[in-house]
């Protein structure tokens, strides 16, 4: 069977797509030529007849974490689900404009621009054939874009946490740093935890150990690779 027919190795997946990752080689937003290549690969994946749910980042406009001593963390925090909303609208009329129909949910109460969130209604919109992106993270503050993934992922039943980030993989340490940085093609949720490896946050990895929800983290930045990891390639690293 060739590349172009062969058949998706998922039935549905949780894409986490970071902030930094809309951000291309630009210092801050979103880059539209990013932008317009990721979702061209999601309409690939979704032609192949795969259900896609999808939590974005907001690390491109505002990161919570990073206002440490500014201000309260849980504001910090709040503002950073709100950049996590700015990035979903955009990403939902992007698709929208590529024939790809999308509903977005929010964990927020932002009624005059996204549908409150319930599994119920990410379920039926997943079956109905929408892409479905997740906004304002878990809605609580303390917990990240990640932990959001992993919680959306096991609520909707997905095969797989899909993390597509600016790197190709999950490393023995930071490889922009270190030239002997080891690049790891598989890992255990318990090496992942005890070796404290930048894949996910601790509380991330816990729950996807707990519902034993594979993750597989790889770079969206090389061109072709969502495709390839929805055909079962051996794209990045795969934790499990």
């Amino acid at each position: 069977m060739d590349d172009n027919h062969r058949e998706a190795a998922y039935r549905r997946i949780l894409l986490k797509l970071s902030g930094e990752s809309l951000m291309g080689s630009d210092a801050y937003g979103i880059n539209q030529e990013v932008l317009a290549s990721v979702v061209a690969d999601i309409r690939q994946v979704r032609d192949l007849g795969v259900e896609i749910g999808i939590v974005v980042g907001g690390g491109n406009i505002f990161r919570g974490m990073d206002a440490g001593g500014v201000m309260a963390r849980a504001t910090a925090d709040y503002m950073g689900m709100l950049a996590t909303l700015m990035n979903a609208l955009a990403l939902q009329e992007a698709l929208e404009g590529n024939g790809v129909p999308a509903a977005l949910l929010s964990a927020l109460a932002v009624e005059r621009i996204a549908k409150p969130y319930s599994r119920r209604e990410a379920l039926a919109c997943l079956e109905n054939g929408q892409v479905v992106i997740f906004g304002a993270g878990t809605g609580s503050p303390f917990f990240t874009t990640d932990t959001a993934a992993s919680l959306r992922g096991a609520e909707i039943g997905a095969d797989v946490v899909l993390k597509a980030t600016k790197v190709d993989g999950v490393y023995s340490k930071d490889p922009v740093r270190y030239k002997d940085a080891v690049r790891y093609d598989v890992l255990t949720y318990d090496q992942v935890l005890e070796q404290r490896l930048e894949v996910m946050d601790l509380t991330a990895v816990a729950l996807c150990r707990e519902q034993k929800l594979p993750v597989r983290v790889f770079s969206i930045q090389k061109p072709g690779s969502l495709v390839r990891v929805i055909r079962g390639e051996p794209e990045g690293t795969l934790v499990s």
